[in-house]
């Protein structure tokens, strides 16, 4: 298998991996705790997370890769970027052990925003490398917009 294809791999695979950490915590508390909680009425139905989870995961390998891969001559700007996707990464796992495995929406609200903030710094540095790699991002910081304000207002009404 080419070197590259391997990479692509492995950079879907770190990010499938993320998800699946994140999940440990959530899918057991699914059906018990958070099906107890009052959520705002665009909450959407559990069953999307899933497949939304997945497809911004495989994206964000996608988007990894293209910068990993990219012929960018400043190493420091390439190694800076990857660097700030990885914390934007560990900011995504905490996020699920906070809110469904500690079962804490006020914390969990505190990390999405440094996870909001973290993917906004990580877009702004793939941008100069890989417009691609800026563009595959979008849906995921659109996501964690969306689930930000889904996280605050679970905390209003609980």
């Amino acid at each position: 298998m080419p070197k590259k294809v391997l990479q692509l791999i492995l950079a879907i695979g770190v990010c499938l991996g993320a998800g699946v950490i994140g999940s440990l915590f959530t899918f057991s508390a699914i059906p018990t705790w958070y099906s107890t909680l009052n959520k705002p009425f665009f909450s959407p139905p559990n069953w999307i997370f899933g497949p939304v989870w997945t497809t911004l995961y495989i994206l964000m390998g996608i988007s990894l890769y293209l910068v990993q891969s990219s012929k960018l001559k400043v190493q420091s700007k390439k190694k800076q970027a990857v660097k700030l996707f990885f914390i934007q990464l560990g900011f995504n796992v905490l996020w699920s052990i906070l809110f469904f495995g500690f079962k804490n929406p006020a914390l969990a609200f505190v990390d999405i925003i440094a996870l909001w903030v973290a993917i906004f710094l990580t877009m702004k540095s793939f941008y100069p490398i890989s417009r691609s790699a800026f563009y595959l991002l979008l849906p995921y910081f659109i996501w964690v917009s969306f689930a930000s304000i889904l996280n605050l207002m679970i905390i209003f009404l609980n």
